[in-house]
């Protein structure tokens, strides 16, 4: 599981930075939804990893919220880039 983690999260990285350089809009918005995927795949890991207590509370609870505050950014990047309004 923990094997798992590692490769969504680092999949998150890896697909922002080819974001960066991708050939077009739509490109781009393609490269940060899967990262917003392989984030909320790793946010799924977490949960299994805090219930079979693989993970302390106080490292489950950090990483848990860092990864929830890169799946924010990125839904916000998103609404952005297919220029949807927040309603917040």
């Amino acid at each position: 599981m923990s094997k798992q983690l590692l490769r969504s999260g680092t999949s998150i990285g890896a697909n922002i930075a080819e974001a960066q350089y991708a050939i077009s809009k739509a490109d781009f918005i393609a490269k940060q939804q899967i990262a917003l995927k392989e984030c909320a795949e790793s946010l799924y890991w977490l949960e299994i990893l805090n219930e079979t207590e693989f993970l302390s509370k106080v490292q489950f609870d950090s990483i848990y919220a860092d990864c929830e505050e890169i799946k924010k950014l990125l839904v916000s990047i998103l609404k952005s880039s297919k220029g949807v309004k927040n309603e917040e």
